[in-house]
């Protein structure tokens, strides 16, 4: 009998005909087919990588986000104590009809002093619009009413405390407790800075000796994230930075030495750590303690021409208000914050106000004394500002930030004229990096007791500040104890509205 050719060889044993066989082949091109289309439509889903981080051993170094920036630099305003919305940028006549009247239903524990509610109050300001969008303003800003056809409004911002201290963390840090990274912390962790001479993350607070913000700078911290990320808080007197010139008894050449030398001690210890398996956050967090020291020589050169305003323009200056004696002080902080964005310094955070009530945005005595005073120390200064970043080019990439911890409520605190602290509705707004100039968002109802229309979340604003700068809120994460956390927890939406 002649051999069979193998071109007609019967099937393997797994197959009972010939049939069955040619049929499974068949199907198995077919999903070979089907698979590759799939991979496509992944590819084409996910463009980008996951997101890997900094190098641990350049951690300050400029790196790109996740998506095309619409700005590059950051200036958080910080209206330190909690403005009132109803008293600045959310015109409520309502609450001139309803004046004197008690509001039926109020939840007496919404403010921080239950036993001091009061009826409606209206505002003491009078309100004009302003600019081609038209918006109402209180007379408290004659400077920044002549730039609201540059900023965002978000008029529904909420938040969860009505007290000061976890409020300034939520705003801060998207959690209403202590431990947590804050967002300029976020911020250069994702991008870096352009500037290798300067921290990537200045803080200025009150230079009145109305002292820090509650909850000091663990508004500011890095939290778990490397220490090199924490704002760098220049002081209000004195050096602003301890240890920023060198020794008179030590030269460059001598000092550069002792760098050098410390950094073979700390690398070799770094090395021999790694050979013990020490995990990669402590080999983090060792290489960025290194690169402080680096930073720190580096800054004995760069930081003092940083910040020298006597290097300005007379018109400069008093374009700022350097020489107005109410509002000198933030004048300084507003035009050494344009400097330092100006030299790459990815974020800058300027505190209003100090600690303690009426030496803060926390009118709770004197709302009409207590807004006009702080208001005539920055108008004048937030306004320069963005006329000097404009004039340089510089707004279309700097993101200004203006807002507080929480707002305040549309009721008299008994007692005086002011108001207490109100967590349901608040007013931020947004200008320059991208931002839709002229536009207002959301609302509150109709005296700004709560944000009723297009609610916004501390975790939502987050989420849009990241947004703008180029960073996805899902994915700028860190890994701690196990779990991979974020500036938004698991929350947190972009308000695409606000945005060009």
């Amino acid at each position: 009998m002649h051999d069979i050719p193998k071109l007609f060889a019967p099937p393997p044993p797994i197959y009972s005909s010939r049939r069955e066989f040619l049929t499974r082949v068949g199907g198995g091109f077919g999903m070979i087919g089907l698979a590759g289309l799939l991979a496509q439509g992944a590819a084409h889903a996910t463009p980008q990588a996951a997101w890997r981080g900094p190098d641990p051993s350049r951690p300050l170094a400029a790196r790109g986000g996740h998506h095309p920036a619409k700005a590059k630099n950051i200036i958080w305003l910080f209206i330190n104590g909690g403005p009132s919305h109803v008293d600045t940028w959310d015109h409520k006549p309502e609450l001139i009809r309803r004046d004197g009247q008690e509001l039926a239903g109020f939840d007496r524990n919404t403010g921080f002093f239950r036993d001091q509610v009061g009826p409606i109050m209206r505002s003491p300001f009078r309100f004009r619009q302003h600019g081609q969008c038209g918006k109402y303003v209180s007379d408290i800003f004659p400077n920044l009413a002549r730039h609201v056809d540059k900023m965002a409004f978000i008029h529904s911002c909420w938040t969860d405390s009505n007290n000061h201290s976890p409020a300034l963390m939520k705003i801060n840090t998207g959690f209403t407790r202590m431990g947590f990274p804050c967002a300029g912390s976020w911020v250069t962790y994702g991008l870096g800075s352009e500037s290798q001479d300067l921290p990537a993350f200045v803080v200025m607070y009150d230079t009145l000796g109305r002292g820090l913000p509650k909850g000091y700078s663990q508004n500011w911290g890095a939290g778990f994230l490397p220490s090199i990320y924490q704002g760098t808080a220049l002081k209000p007197q004195g050096a602003p930075i301890d240890n920023l010139l060198r020794p008179g008894d030590l030269t460059d050449r001598q000092q550069r030495n002792q760098l050098d030398l410390l950094g073979r001690l700390n690398q070799r210890h770094a090395r021999s750590r790694e050979a013990a398996g020490s995990g990669s956050a402590e080999s983090s967090d060792f290489a960025a303690r290194i690169e402080t020291f680096e930073l720190a020589y580096r800054m004995q050169m760069a930081a003092p021409e940083a910040i020298d305003i006597n290097r300005e323009t007379v018109q400069t200056k008093a374009l700022y208000g350097i020489d107005e004696p109410r509002c000198r002080h933030f004048a300084k902080q507003c035009l050494i914050a344009r400097r330092l964005v100006e030299r790459g310094v990815r974020c800058v955070q300027i505190y209003s106000g100090g600690e303690e009530n009426e030496r803060s945005w926390d009118g709770h005595t004197n709302i009409a004394a207590n807004h006009t005073g702080f208001a005539g120390e920055t108008d004048q200064p937030i306004a320069a500002l963005l006329t000097d970043l404009e004039n340089r080019g510089l707004l279309d990439e700097t993101l200004v930030v203006w807002g507080g911890e929480f707002g305040r409520l549309p009721l008299v605190q008994r007692g005086g004229t002011g108001r207490d602290h109100n967590p349901h509705a608040f007013t931020y707004w947004l200008a320059g990096g991208g931002v839709k100039a002229g536009y207002s968002h959301g609302a509150t109802d109709e005296i700004g007791h709560r944000a009723a229309e297009n609610r916004v979340s501390v975790h939502d604003l987050h989420a849009t500040i990241l947004h703008l700068i180029g960073l996805d809120h899902l994915r700028l994460t860190y890994r701690y104890q196990g779990r991979d956390f974020r500036l938004t927890d698991v929350h947190g939406e972009v308000v695409r509205e606000v945005i060009a």
